[in-house]
């Protein structure tokens, strides 16, 4: 339905008898940006690129870092998420601290709830409203977790979209007619709707996703493009936009992908298709223990995903890991840089049940103020229930 007085969509409400088992109204009353009141960083220039060069895997245009962060005060980053189920520690810790470090150079982070993607992907059975519960449900994630929120805002697809519908779908539209279709099947891959051999599978509403996944990057005016590297190439055809248009580029930081705990993992990233090859953000301490028990693991291969954990999540949270073992093996050591832990753990030093066992109680330690959050507050509580119910519910996709 197209709204006659601004030009932009507008989607049909909760029916009087719809018997949903959850409150719809409650959430409209927590403003998400109650905390966002930017303040500059007072690093030095040299400590503020370092700190993002830490998160970038791999970086286009760094040499562009120095004139950005010295001409101006608050650069502008973002990320996309799409509210499709429950969070995991990836989208969880992980993206925290990488936010984290942005914020403490001193820029804003935009967090582009993509509810209006979702929609398209048909998460939640195609229901807006229970998307947006699962944005919900995200954002208070990530503030229990630990997001430092002075600098983050955090914006709807679906009504930023709707303030300017027609610069941004004429971008769209735009977008589109430069850009060859097979271009657009390669990012597909992108958003987890294909690989080479099932492009027959794809919906239009693939199509048009990311053409208009560039279009928010030109939106929002962003100047840093703060993504995983399973985006790239999406970035690339954004790039390869900027060039037909003459436009100057964001630079593009893409982060490193968690494998997911599954004995296949060395090639996946983590996902939320299957519970057992991730750990999500309020699983139970029993939960925890039984997916990392279960994980893949070979002696002295660093690509295990558990010493990813420790590599990219235990150590930047504590700074440390401690190793637990009893006094006969050695008793406990505390490595405070993961190259030392690495260094022991390629010669052989250290043991598989040690490890797991010692990582089990680092990763329920920096979870353990997301579970008091959903269990102890009333809004969190029926968020998550509502979610979990979602997640049953809505668990088959619909091709």
């Amino acid at each position: 339905m197209i709204n006659q007085l601004t030009g932009g969509l507008e989607f049909p409400k909760r029916k009087e008898n719809d018997n949903s088992d959850f409150d719809l109204d409650q959430s409209s009353k927590y403003d998400i940006n109650i905390n966002f009141n930017p303040v500059p960083s007072t690093l030095p220039l040299e400590e503020r690129i370092n700190l993002i060069k830490l998160i970038g895997e791999e970086i286009i245009r760094e040499e562009d870092l120095k004139k950005l962060l010295t001409e101006k005060q608050f650069p502008i980053c973002y990320d996309g998420f799409e509210p499709s189920g429950r969070l995991h520690i990836a989208e969880g810790i992980f993206r925290i601290l990488n936010v984290n470090r942005l914020v403490k150079a001193g820029c804003v982070f935009v967090f582009w709830i993509a509810d209006l993607f979702a929609l398209m992907n048909n998460k939640m059975g195609g229901d807006l409203e229970k998307i947006k519960l699962v944005g919900r449900y995200y954002i208070e994630i990530w503030k229990a977790a630990g997001l430092d929120l002075r600098n983050v805002k955090f914006l709807w697809a679906s009504e930023e979209i709707n303030k300017n519908p027609k610069e941004y779908w004429s971008t769209v539209i735009d977008i589109a007619s430069k850009t060859k279709l097979d271009r657009m099947k390669q990012c597909s891959q992108a958003i987890g709707r294909t690989n080479n051999e099932d492009y027959c599978f794809l919906q239009a509403s693939h199509i048009f996703y990311p053409c208009m996944q560039i279009t928010d990057i030109l939106y929002l005016n962003v100047d840093i493009c703060q993504l995983g590297l399973d985006q790239k190439e999406i970035n690339v055809v954004a790039e390869e936009y900027y060039d037909k248009i003459k436009k100057d580029k964001p630079i593009i930081i893409s982060h490193h992908m968690l494998i997911g705990l599954g004995i296949h993992a060395s090639n996946q990233k983590m996902s939320k298709g299957d519970p057992e090859n991730a750990i999500f953000m309020e699983d139970s301490i029993q939960e925890v223990k039984s997916k990392i028990i279960g994980s893949y693991f070979v002696e002295q291969d660093i690509n295990s995903p558990v010493v990813e954990y420790i590599k990219y999540i235990i150590f930047p949270v504590n700074s440390k890991f401690l190793l637990k073992r009893e006094e006969k093996y050695g008793g406990n050591v505390e490595y405070t840089s993961y190259n030392d832990f690495e260094k022991d753990f390629l010669a052989g030093e250290t043991s598989p049940p040690d490890i797991k066992y010692s990582v089990i109680d680092a990763i329920n330690a920096i979870l353990e103020p997301v579970r008091k959050h959903f269990e102890n507050d009333p809004y969190a509580k029926s968020l998550i229930e509502s979610v979990k119910k979602f997640q049953i519910r809505y668990a088959t996709p619909i091709h």
